[in-house]
């Protein structure tokens, strides 16, 4: 028996149907094979991997207790000598106490952490001073092996301190297979900035902003930063030499593409105004990105294909703003299709549809959470359960296919996104758009 790939399942979707949306849906196919050709008219969605959920337990610092003798007032002769081993139970840091006719030279601390004055001694106790006095004596060899005990005790705790990492909600999530392939990918980010600006000389210490977090190649241990690069490490199956490959063609396309100027322009209201909308969160705080296809005027959104492409990439940016990368790191995508007809494509369009898909694909990893095709035509649907069997099953877990109708859409919405972040079109209660 003949088994078809999801790619070519959905490429024969393609040449079946040849319809804006049906393309679309086909490019859901998420190909996960890096040996697979991306097809030529393929749409504009991004491939996406799940995460795993094995928690990484963070380190915690022991801390030992520090047992302080309290002079006791007797009659008996003031001890000389050393202290006895009795005075220092075991694990206890030995204190001594200063004497008010020798005060100690080293000031004390307040409970801020501010030094301030000793405390006076307490009426009534006649005998400490002079208990005080006697053990002063022997201070110094006291406190030099107390100070030998603190640096033996604390160098362990200080190493602990060293090679834990920061973590977040994101990063407890982290496998031991994807901490290790973080930790061999960070150690090579240095030249991997090299590679991605090859005609900056201080490429290799260059601080960058991406994705709104900061990235330092020669100290990246930071929460955030993790999360960002095993985005990279899991769009390719944890392959360092891969993932190195991609975030250096990465940088280098957001330099060509100059992101931070694109951010800046504007785009005609006529014409992208109701193209494309970031509206609410999901019940778990993730942004929901909206992208209509069947507006009267969508062919002047494709008339330039260079300037939709500019337009769809801010969109992306503009989202990807609204992620902490603490907590949330993932968007939410409806992709409505209503009033998408059999004659909605044109050349522009298509070619729009191969380019934007290629940028998402190799440029903004693992940023999706979940994919939904709304207004679906009838055909179409019934097309995508034909062939459901055959869609691996990474490809089904993003995506759902609904059909029209303000209930079926409400249906498949509202279990993700509270009615009152939801837009009325969609069953939901928020005057959107």
């Amino acid at each position: 028996m003949l088994i078809l790939s999801d790619l070519q399942v959905l490429t024969f979707l393609l040449h079946f149907v040849c319809t804006h949306h049906l393309i679309e849906v086909s490019k859901m196919s998420e190909v996960v094979s890096s040996a697979a050709p991306t097809p030529p008219n393929a749409s504009a969605l991004t491939s996406e991997s799940t995460t795993t959920d094995n928690p990484v337990s963070s380190v915690v610092t022991p801390a030992s207790d520090v047992v302080v003798p309290e002079p006791t007032a007797t009659t008996e002769p003031a001890p000389t000598g050393t202290t006895s081993a009795a005075q220092s139970a075991p694990g206890s840091f030995p204190v001594s106490l200063a004497s008010p006719a020798s005060p100690d030279t080293s000031p004390a601390n307040t409970s801020d952490g501010i030094p301030g004055p000793q405390a006076a001694a307490t009426p009534g106790e006649t005998n400490v001073p002079s208990a005080i006095a006697t053990t002063s004596t022997t201070e110094p060899a006291a406190t030099s092996t107390t100070s030998a005990t603190a640096e033996d005790k604390s160098a362990p705790v200080a190493k602990e301190m060293e090679d834990s990492e920061p973590h977040n909600t994101l990063t407890r999530q982290f496998t031991d297979a994807e901490w290790k392939a973080l930790k061999e990918f960070r150690a090579i980010l240095p030249d991997i900035f090299a590679d991605g600006y090859p005609d900056n000389p201080q490429a290799k210490d260059m601080s960058i902003t991406f994705w709104g977090v900061q990235i330092n190649p020669t100290n990246p241990k930071d929460a955030r930063v993790s999360v960002v690069l095993m985005k990279f490490l899991r769009a390719r199956n944890l392959s360092i030499p891969d993932a190195r490959d991609m975030l250096v063609s990465t940088l280098r396309w957001r330099e060509s593409f100059n992101i931070e100027a694109a951010l800046k322009e504007e785009f005609p209201e006529e014409v992208f105004g109701q193209a494309g909308h970031i509206y609410g969160r999901d019940k778990e705080g993730r942004p929901v990105v909206y992208n209509r296809y069947g507006l009267p005027n969508i062919r002047e959104v494709f008339s330039d294909v260079q300037r939709f492409i500019r337009w769809r990439v801010v969109l992306q940016e503009k989202s990807i703003m609204m992620l902490d990368f603490m907590e949330i790191d993932q968007t939410v995508q409806i992709h409505d299709y209503d009033g998408v007809g059999l004659t909605s494509r044109d050349a522009n369009s298509k070619n729009a549809a191969s380019e934007a898909t290629s940028i998402f694909q190799g440029h903004y990893p693992e940023l999706l959470h979940k994919k939904f095709f709304v207004n679906v035509p009838t055909l179409l649907n019934w097309i995508f359960w034909v062939f459901k069997p055959l869609i691996s099953a990474n490809t089904l877990a993003k995506m759902s296919v609904v059909g029209t109708g303000e209930h079926a859409i409400r249906k498949a919405l509202v279990p993700i996104i509270d009615p009152k972040e939801l837009p009325k079109r969609y069953g939901g209660e928020a005057d959107a758009f």
